[in-house]
């Protein structure tokens, strides 16, 4: 079985369709129908059943399957160890980050690293806080920045903290938020859970949501136009976000503050490039930026 065998089963689980992974594989649909029917023969197993709908891993090919993720996994893992052992900061930085943070933080923050470490390159996916841990968990991501409290049992960073707020296009008095128009965004979890807590903790009735939208950007800018009030994590808010604000407190006037984390591997530590990211990141805090 060679790398490219590895591959090939990655790609067709993930795609769960012969077409697609071709595709995915810039080969013929041909080329890796026939290659999968060796692989079988070699194996000596049925890996898939085709139907109309796709393809469905039997028990052995799923195995095979997550083999292969496994060893991919490996051979890129013992790649970037050799590499890193010129001691100089190259390579990929395999890096998860949390979609609001992904939109008004990071393009700045890879732009000055790139500044200092210019032999660097990014692979860069952007979710959900819950799945980016998962993959630097699996180590498929070398670094997540996550958001919001989390129970990461390796490394972490306190990168930012910042308020929760209340914005709206001209002043609202905070007692009567149940009775106006609220604009309600998909977000985190966790975020979503801060401002279910705080809004049970002050108020009886629930809030009257007259929209529903799935982007933060298009929430607040049915704020702006005067269609609602809306709770947002002060980091979404930019300089042209001309709005009135009240930041959310504890019944005892504390802050309610959204934490930004730097979570990653101890291995990871063994890559050059891990450690030249996380002394930059280290560098700012000192900064204070």
């Amino acid at each position: 079985m060679e790398d490219r065998d590895w591959l090939i089963l990655k790609t067709i689980y993930e795609e769960k369709n012969m077409s697609k992974a071709a595709q995915v594989l810039h080969v013929s649909q041909p080329a890796l129908t026939y290659r999968l029917q060796q692989l079988e023969t070699e194996f000596n197993t049925k890996i898939v059943h085709r139907s109309n709908k796709g393809v469905e891993f039997t028990g052995q090919g799923e195995y095979l399957a997550k083999y292969a993720v496994d060893m991919l996994n490996k051979l890129r893992m013992t790649k970037e160890i050799v590499e890193s052992m010129e001691n100089k900061v190259q390579g990929t930085l395999r890096l998860g980050v949390s979609r609001n943070f992904a939109r008004y933080n990071l393009p700045p923050l890879l732009s000055n690293f790139l500044t200092k470490y210019p032999d660097i390159k990014f692979h860069l996916i952007t979710g959900f806080s819950s799945e980016i841990t998962d993959l630097v968990y699996k180590e498929e991501f070398h670094i997540g920045i996550i958001r919001g409290n989390n129970n990461w049992k390796e490394q972490k960073l306190l990168l930012a903290q910042e308020p929760v707020c209340i914005v709206s296009k001209s002043e609202i008095d905070s007692n009567s938020l149940p009775a106006l128009p609220r604009i309600h965004y998909e977000t985190e979890p966790s975020l979503q859970s801060v401002i279910n807590n705080w809004w049970e903790e002050n108020f009886t009735q629930p809030p009257f949501i007259t929209m529903r939208v799935d982007r933060i950007d298009t929430c607040k800018e049915m704020v702006k136009n005067g269609l609602g009030y809306a709770i947002v994590p002060k980091a979404c808010l930019t300089e042209d976000d001309i709005l009135y604000q009240i930041n959310l407190t504890t019944r005892d006037q504390k802050e309610i503050l959204r934490d930004t984390w730097v979570i990653y591997r101890n291995s990871s530590l063994e890559l050059t490039m891990i450690r030249a990211f996380i002394d930059f990141i280290k560098s700012i805090k000192q900064e204070g930026v």
